[in-house]
């Protein structure tokens, strides 16, 4: 991940949900791109907030 750059939504998202930053910086770098993979595929604020919820657990 040291040269990868979080996309804008998912970070703001990610700081506004700390066990959700937690869970994504214990994963491995596969699971982190794989994450990053599933973001591509958000199209609103609503969806980025679950995607998010669900790194944290909080479905």
């Amino acid at each position: 991940m040291e040269n990868t750059k979080l996309p804008v939504g998912f970070g703001m998202a990610l700081a506004q949900n700390a066990p959700a930053m937690r869970a994504f910086a214990s994963m491995s770098e596969a699971e982190q791109q794989a994450v990053l993979e599933q973001t591509k595929q958000v199209r609103s604020k609503k969806e980025m907030r679950q995607l998010v919820d669900r790194l944290a657990g909080q479905n």
